[in-house]
């Protein structure tokens, strides 16, 4: 029997964030997840069909809960339309990233997952392609400068700094960190 309770299963799932970036995908299980959401022994189970499906959930909330607020969105839908503008979108989303670190390193983990695992490789595959679609289609109509290429090349750039940042912290400082995202907008995307 699978619950309904919304509350209690975003709380299980958040906490199945917790447990994969802490104890990665092999330390995943129903009675971890219980244990870090402070809840009675068997209550995932009643809340997931299986271990898959756990999975999915998760790698489903990570992306929810990385969705930049209203006030956010609202900021860089009247904010200018040039590369400086850009790069501080950029800086402000990887700072935003890097701040949910167990979120990206529970993302990570889905993503080796996923490589054993065909139904959640076809989840995250159709998740990050929408994503990437998105932010294609958003910037193309925010009249920011740069071009599809653009975006896709920021987004590879971007995610590897952010995976830097948070599995070895101590390579760039933050003021680095700010730098290199100036810089890879500034290269990466035409003046004009």
């Amino acid at each position: 029997m699978v619950r309904r309770n919304d509350e209690r299963r975003a709380a299980l799932v958040d906490a199945a964030i917790e447990v994969l970036a802490r104890d990665g995908a092999r330390g995943l299980t129903f009675r971890a997840v219980d244990t870090a959401a402070a809840v009675p022994p068997g209550t995932a189970s009643n809340y997931f069909a299986n271990r898959d499906e756990l999975l999915t959930q998760t790698g489903a909330r990570v992306y929810e809960r990385l969705q930049p607020d209203e006030a956010t969105i609202t900021r860089h839908r009247t904010a200018g339309r040039d590369r400086e503008t850009y790069a501080e979108l950029m800086r402000e989303l990887v700072g935003r990233v890097a701040s949910f670190r167990t979120g990206y390193l529970a993302l990570l983990e889905l993503r080796l997952e996923a490589t054993r695992r065909p139904d959640l490789r076809t989840v995250l595959t159709e998740r990050v392609r929408a994503d990437v679609d998105a932010n294609v289609a958003y910037h193309e109509a925010s009249g920011l400068p740069g071009d599809a290429t653009a975006v896709k090349l920021l987004y590879l750039a971007l995610n590897w700094l952010i995976v830097e940042q948070l599995t070895l912290p101590d390579v760039f400082t933050e003021a680095e960190r700010d730098r290199l995202v100036t810089a890879a907008v500034e290269r990466i995307v035409a003046a004009g």
